[in-house]
């Protein structure tokens, strides 16, 4: 069985709506669809994933907690994890939950697509699911133009273990992929942490824990990566992120000259920005409107009515640092 699958938990209740409403518009409508929990602040979109006979919560605990303590293990073996992390604020492990994506390799699908919360699909994604008869790992950005967010360039490790190339061809953002459950069974988990331990753990980028790790996992056990950005002819590409702005709307999709984007990434944009903006308070973010009109596709009435001009929405110094970052994966 084939299915998408996210990450989320009440504080991206807005976004999950709005990425749910958007597969049942621009897929099947009976796409099942699963949920991995990032924490156990759920409540709210429990609620929301009741109402949707094709989508489900996940609550296999025993996957879960195989998760979170092979991240705990990984980490662990780090240099300098702790003490950057450490830096930002960070108490015990950064981010931690952002792993519990790797539950699809459990289940409940034989092969997914994975896409966070901050994301919304935009057309079909069978070619995507087509693909994985061939290759192991299939996604779709531009990743490979900013590695220092997935690796650290600066340890003399990291070209022994993946030389140049791989990294400019293989490397990807872990907010859209697809691939297939059982690729990672107990003999795998434990060969990649004996790996780690024996040195390898420095060339992980420790404040995307999530990123670095999923692109360790396929790349060093050899897994076959397929990067539809790299593939596919200039005239067929798409971007993905909302740092690219000169996408055009029509028909509340978007189009990059002409061709219609498979999905959009939110990248860079709080949760709180969401939550703000559909409480009522004005405040501005790239295609907006888009992101609105999934929002509320089954109660438009809801729909903040905006009459004024909007405000910026405010980011921290770190974050604008970030999305400046992305600017680079932008086509």
């Amino acid at each position: 069985m084939d299915g998408i699958c996210t990450l989320a938990n009440d504080r991206v209740y807005d976004q999950l709506i709005a990425l749910l409403n958007s597969i049942e518009a621009n897929s099947d409508s009976e796409t099942p669809v699963c949920v991995y929990p990032y924490d156990d602040n759920t409540e709210k979109i429990a609620a929301e994933i009741a109402k949707r006979p094709n989508v489900q919560l996940y609550d296999d605990r025993n996957s879960i907690e195989k998760w979170d303590n092979f991240a705990r293990s990984a980490w662990d073996t780090h240099p300098t994890a702790r003490e950057r992390w450490g830096k930002v604020g960070s108490r015990g492990y950064h981010r931690f939950g952002t792993h519990r994506r790797y539950c699809a390799f459990d289940a409940p699908f034989d092969r997914f697509l994975y896409m966070d919360a901050d994301t919304l699909l935009l057309d079909s994604v069978d070619s995507i699911f087509a693909r994985l008869d061939l290759d192991d790992c299939i996604v779709y950005d531009f990743q490979y133009k900013d590695p220092t967010h997935v690796y650290e360039l600066s340890s003399a490790k990291l070209t022994e273990i993946f030389p140049t190339q791989r990294i400019k061809s293989e490397i990807f953002c872990s907010g859209f992929y697809a691939s297939k459950k059982d690729l990672f069974d107990e003999e795998r988990r434990n060969w990649l942490l004996d790996r780690l331990k024996s040195g390898e753990a420095e060339i992980l980028y420790p404040m995307a824990p999530d990123q670095t790790l999923i692109n360790y996992m396929m790349m060093r056990s050899g897994y076959s990566i397929y990067n539809l950005s790299l593939q596919l002819s200039k005239n067929q590409r798409t971007g993905c992120s909302i740092t690219s702005r000169h996408f055009k709307s029509r028909d509340n999709l978007l189009y990059d000259k002409g061709n219609r984007l498979t999905y959009l990434h939110y990248i860079g944009i709080c949760s709180s920005v969401f939550a703000q903006v559909c409480a009522g308070e004005n405040l501005s973010f790239p295609y907006r409107d888009i992101f609105l009109y999934y929002r509320y596709l089954y109660e438009p009435e809801q729909r903040p009515n905006f009459n004024e001009k909007a405000k910026p929405y405010r980011q921290s110094s770190n974050l604008a640092k970030k999305v400046l970052k992305k600017l680079g994966l932008t086509f």
